[in-house]
């Protein structure tokens, strides 16, 4: 290329860059221009730093497709009706299509008119939000959406700010690209606190009307619509105007906005708030206090209160417990111990108040509602002390009445200090009252307690259960928690580790004096009856139970080995314990539970089944959690048999005892009632077992017993162990305090025998000396000489046969011989079809 052309060509290159750079510097020159870019590139920063400082660590909200609010945790008794639920959060899970349309109008006027029109940010509420803040130094307001508040809630929390407020700007952009317009409400209207422990409007109109959803009326719903701006300042009972003027205002917003017509606004306008007084938690089931709160602590147990341990929690996970818990045994297990109590306490003077509190004025009320103190024994009820007078003191109960107690009312002497219990009184003082003559009169809570359990030998399920005289007023479960000392009744337990290793029911055992050496430290210790009875020479085993002999125990507890004894005790359940002999006589400490089970062992032929109180617990869709082998039986509730094979429910069971020797016990038993130390029972007339039992003092007294439907045992004491007085015995306090039970829990109930394992040999013997009786029968009278005993194959006794001498004459020796022979299957036979022919009479004796 010649040297013209290139400078011709670079001119031109020059001229053209030139001329670019010329209208791209007049181009930005002009403002119009230039600004824009600015404030696009200031917008570009703005978003990046948005993105770094806000919604890059911003939750996702994916997880709201799948949000599963707090939910308690609902407990059902046998027959499936619910009777308790343990919660935090007051809620009721809702879907949106069963929320009344009234309701979400009221909601939607007093938080958000605008929901169905925007897209998760209302910009002219946010604008005149920010004008209100820059006017006044106050806490920030802002102009929050549902959705807003939904990522608020759900999402990044209740921090004041205005950082806050940006995260929840973008959030409920994605909420709304993410979910419809119903699954937000759904989520919003299921999740928001309103007040008194509740959260979600379904238990907030229960908190705060006691009534459905359903059931609420407009101006009701409209109250419930102002107390997502705060509860406590729309509280009924403090700022009554201040939440009728709200509730008016969201009544005239949904005039405006055509939700509801003028006729309605007026008709609820003009109604009061019409809410009802603040109460405190209250059980579903009167009485199932002690057998819920047990069902509790074993579900932490399991699953933790609040999802550490595992997906569920009690509090939070939305469990469905079905339990064992039988309302009818539950109320006359409680009706006959409370009884018990009371007759025993009856006579020694009043024992106090239930508390005492200080009060201020007119917050009585308050103070006794925080107590949490009730009472549903019959018609008593809990009252406080307001004032004291020369001749009546004022008393308020938790509804906000007052009465009058009289001074005549009140005139008991104070147990351990004398005087009378209405001088004692002081305001403050928590009491127990009852109605009467138009008045009320002072009552006495029993200070000594005790535990009844009643359990099915069949399955182990425990039907009922009651620690004390009221869990509201002690909630130490005595039933499970105290640990006492047996006394007799474990002598059932050491009678069954001898049979089981030789023994039969007519040893012989000589009650008498017996001592051992213990050792240097210990020296020797010499045994005796209770009472210190003289011992009554040789008798059978089944005697020594019957009468519940010392001396015999210890002594069969010894022949037999007590490392085997206390081995047996281990594997019913009873306790761990070492092998000293007073352990054979109940002093080791286990509680009734235990040995209740220990006594279904014994009826159920020696297979142990876990004593349980919870059948099976499902997540919040209906999917067993617990057990994890639980199987449904299919089947088991059919109306009819349809001709296959028939279902079986799953049971399972360990053998701790071999099936004669628990039978065996359980016949013996059986004689307790009949002839022993529970002859109180006897009129009872259907077979059931038991042993009476009464601990050194004695400080506690027991009995324990029942049929093949049902085992329950009770005892009683005082929590800190001190004598209940020489009078009292196993038989005289604690039997009839079962009577009382099972006169009511059995009415109606099959009388079903004790029925014994294969094997078992039923033989007629002597009940004195327990030889075999030829000849005679066992009749109805318990004292008869003549019994059945069972024993094992090959050990029952056998009569002996004497040989005079040898006749002279061999052929005249065969002829008798044959003669006797003869005879002798005759008379088998025939002993044969009587004893077949009794079998059937009496129904079976297995």
């Amino acid at each position: 290329m010649a040297a013209s052309e290139s400078d011709t060509v670079n001119f031109r290159l020059r001229r053209d860059v030139g001329g670019f750079r010329g209208a791209v510097q007049r181009i930005w020159g002009r403002w119009w221009v230039r600004w824009p870019i600015y404030l696009a590139l200031l917008a570009a920063i703005g978003l990046l730093a948005l993105w770094l400082l806000v919604a890059r660590d911003l939750p996702s909200v994916d997880k709201l497709r799948a949000y599963e609010p707090p939910l308690p945790t609902n407990v059902r008794g046998i027959d499936g009706v619910p009777i308790h639920s343990y919660a935090r959060e007051r809620r009721v899970e809702l879907s949106y299509a069963e929320y009344p349309p009234l309701l979400v109008r009221a909601f939607l006027a007093a938080e958000d008119r605008t929901f169905f029109e925007h897209h998760g940010v209302d910009y002219p509420g946010i604008a005149a939000a920010i004008v209100s803040n820059m006017r006044s130094n106050r806490r920030p307001v802002g102009a929050s959406t549902i959705t807003q508040q939904v990522a608020k809630n759900l999402l990044i929390g209740n921090e004041t700010s205005y950082m806050r407020k940006a995260k929840e700007a973008i959030l409920a952009y994605r909420i709304e690209d993410a979910l419809t317009k119903q699954q937000i409400l759904e989520l919003y209207l299921n999740q928001i606190a309103l007040g008194r422990n509740a959260f979600g409007v379904a238990a907030a109109s229960y908190a705060y009307f006691g009534k459905d959803l359903n059931d609420l009326d407009l101006a009701q719903m409209a109250y419930l619509a102002i107390l997502p701006k705060g509860p406590s300042n729309y509280d009924p009972i403090r700022n009554t105007q201040k939440a009728l003027d709200r509730r008016n205002y969201v009544l005239s917003e949904m005039v405006k906005n055509g939700f509801i017509t003028a006729s309605q606004y007026q008709t609820a306008n003009a109604e009061p708030l019409g809410t009802v007084p603040r109460q405190s938690p209250k059980q579903q089931v009167a009485g199932s206090g002690y057998f819920v709160e047990e069902v509790r602590r074993q579900l932490i147990d399991k699953f933790g209160e609040d999802g550490k341990v595992g997906p569920y929690s009690v509090y939070a996970g939305g469990l469905w417990v079905r339990t064992s818990f039988d309302v009818k045994q539950q109320q006359y297990a409680q009706e006959a111990l409370r009884d018990g109590l009371l007759r025993f306490d009856r006579g020694r003077g009043w024992s106090g108040p239930l508390r005492h509190v200080e009060i201020d004025g007119d917050n009585w009320q308050s103070v006794l509602l925080n107590t949490n103190i009730g009472l549903d024994y019959r018609d008593w009820r809990a009252a406080i002390v307001t004032s004291t007078g020369g001749s009546a003191a004022t008393i308020g109960f938790s509804n906000g009445q007052t009465a009058e107690l009289p001074r005549s009312a009140a005139q008991m002497p104070v147990r351990g200090e004398g005087g009378n219990a209405f001088n004692a009184l002081k305001v403050g003082d928590i009491i127990a009252v009852a109605p009467e003559g138009g008045t009320f009169s002072l009552r006495s809570v029993p200070k000594i307690s005790g535990g009844f359990v009643v359990e099915e030998p069949a399955t182990g399920r425990v039907l009922a259960m009651q620690g004390g005289f009221d869990a509201r007023l002690q909630s130490f479960n005595r039933a499970t928690q105290a640990q006492r000392q047996p006394g007799s009744t474990i002598k059932p337990i050491v009678y069954a580790a001898a049979l089981a290793n030789g023994m039969t029911p007519a040893s012989i055992v000589v009650d008498g004096p017996f001592c051992v050496y213990q050792g240097a430290r210990l020296g020797q210790k010499c045994f005796r009856n209770f009472g210190n009875m003289r011992g009554a020479g040789p008798h059978t085993m089944r005697w020594g139970l019957e009468q519940s002999r010392n001396l015999m125990t210890v002594k069969i507890a010894n022949q037999t080995g007590m490392d085997k004894v206390v081995g047996l005790m281990d594997r019913i359940g009873v306790g761990k314990y070492p092998s000293y002999l007073s352990f054979a006589l109940g002093a080791g400490e286990t509680t009734v539970s235990r040995m209740v089970n220990a006594y279904t062992i014994l009826a159920n032929q020696g297979r142990a089944h876990p004593a349980t109180l919870i059948d099976f617990a499902q997540d919040r869709h209906g999917k067993v959690v617990w057990p994890t082998n639980w199987r449904a039986c299919d089947g088991c509730n059919a109306p009819d048999w349809n001709g296959k094979a028939m279902p079986r429910p799953m049971i399972r069971g360990k053998q701790v005892l071999d099936a004669i020797s628990a039978y065996q016990m359980v016949h013996i038993a059986e004689g307790v009632i009949q002839r022993g130390t529970a002859t109180v029972l006897r009129d009872l007339d259907r077979p059931m077992f038991g042993k009476t039992g009464t601990n050194s003092g004695p400080t506690d007294v027991w009995f324990i017993g029942g049929t093949p439907q049902m085992i329950a045992g009770v005892y009683i004491g005082y929590d800190t162990p001190r004598k209940l007085g020489g009078a009292a015995q196993g038989g005289t306090v604690a039997a009839p305090i079962f009577k009382q039970w099972a006169i009511k829990a059995y009415e109606g109930m099959e009388k079903l025998p004790f029925r014994g394992p294969p094997g078992v040999r039923m033989v007629r013997v002597d009940r004195a000396s327990g030889k075999p009786v030829y000849g005679a029968w066992p009749g109805n009278d318990p004292k008869a000489g003549v019994i059945w005993e069972a024993f094992k194959p090959e050990s029952e006794p056998r009569r002996a046969i004497r040989r005079a001498g040898v006749m002279a004459d061999p052929a005249l020796a065969a002829a008798v011989a044959r003669a006797r022979a003869d005879k002798a299957a005759a008379a088998s036979r025939a002993e044969q079809r009587r004893d077949t022919d009794f079998l059937q009479r009496e129904e079976g004796i297995y």
